[in-house]
């Protein structure tokens, strides 16, 4: 517990008068982003200042219904980077994951998926899939979550059941069942692919 409140005595919110008036503006004027305001409030809750509230990280995080995490961040933004960086979540290009599965990859993943299971077996299940793919240098590594990860894409928005139905001339009853780690399943695959 020392150690946290050594790091929570580092980053110490100070505003100015003008940085005070500008949050307060800013909640009170105008829509605005949820995350911005959330953030606007933090500071002036957690500034200690002469005319701030000078709550603890604790005190702001149940006010306003966040983390301690968020709040504790938000102040290490400030004292590090600014007001405008405090206010403002940056995106990191980095911070995506990058796809396993290319479109030839997850073609055959699909195949295999949908081909007769191992002998032994009545279906696939996501380990099953993990080790073939491996096996078959479809890709370098998987996990049992990469094909489920892999599937639930496809279902997105861009891909609607309907057109998938078009495009492989066959309907929902025509699917075989892809079966989870324990047992639960994870929709349909159609026997075209």
């Amino acid at each position: 517990m020392g150690s946290k409140e050594s790091a929570v005595k580092k980053y110490i919110v100070t505003l100015s008068d003008e940085e005070r008036e500008q949050l307060t503006t800013l909640i009170h004027s105008g829509k605005h982003p949820a995350k911005k305001l959330l953030k606007a409030r933090i500071l002036l809750k957690a500034d200690t200042s002469e005319g701030g509230e000078g709550w603890s990280d604790g005190q702001i995080a149940a006010a306003l219904e966040t983390s301690v995490d968020t709040v504790a961040r938000t102040r290490r933004l400030l004292v590090e980077e600014g007001l405008e960086a405090a206010l403002i979540r940056k995106h990191s290009p980095n911070s995506a994951r990058r796809r396993i599965f290319d479109g030839a990859a997850e073609a055959r993943l699909i195949a295999l998926a949908c081909s007769k299971p191992p002998t032994g077996r009545a279906r696939w299940t996501l380990q099953l899939l993990e080790e073939a793919v491996v096996e078959l240098k479809i890709v370098e590594r998987a996990s049992d979550n990469t094909p489920a990860a892999t599937w639930a894409g496809g279902r997105s928005k861009k891909h609607s059941q309907a057109a998938s139905e078009t495009a492989m001339g066959h309907s929902t009853r025509c699917q075989r069942r892809l079966c989870g780690r324990h047992g639960r399943h994870l929709g349909g695959l159609s026997t075209a692919v």
